[in-house]
């Protein structure tokens, strides 16, 4: 049997990707955090404030983070502090937040009301991602399937 690194705890399904994916950052802070810290957050109260999450559930979250290697800390000289930055694995979770930010664009507001909008360097709209094959056409779950192990 294989364990989730943080609790010992059986995996929700060892072989799939996504279902490992959700037991390591599927839980709304974590994603909450993650975006945040792609938008500058480094310290403690960046995310508290942010987010006006409680100090013992942002503790919680901040330590899982850095055990899955998603997040590092840092104590700057001088500092008292921890400096929390994203790691390698946890910037490559940024496709997982834009494609999470369009489908709320999509689905979770009402036609014509107010929300944020993820720009490029130039203050364009970021396109919509789409799965791709290797040919370039767009995958749907009409023309895709998972290969069971």
């Amino acid at each position: 049997m294989t364990t989730t690194p943080d609790s010992g705890r059986p995996w929700t399904d060892p072989t799939c990707p996504v279902a490992r994916t959700v037991d390591l950052v599927g839980e709304r802070w974590a994603l909450l955090i993650v975006r945040d810290a792609m938008d500058g957050a480094t310290a403690f109260t960046d995310f508290q404030q942010r987010l006006g999450i409680a100090r013992n559930i942002l503790t919680d979250r901040l330590r899982r983070l850095v055990e899955h290697g998603i997040l590092t800390t840092t104590t700057p000289p001088g500092g008292k502090r921890h400096v929390y930055e994203l790691t390698e694995s946890g910037r490559d979770l940024f496709t997982t937040i834009v494609a999470l930010r369009q489908w709320g664009e999509r689905h979770a507001f009402e036609a014509g009301e107010a929300h944020s909008a993820l720009v490029d360097e130039d203050g364009r709209v970021v396109a919509e991602m789409r799965p791709r094959d290797r040919d370039g056409e767009v995958v749907t779950t009409a023309t895709a399937r998972v290969r069971k192990v």
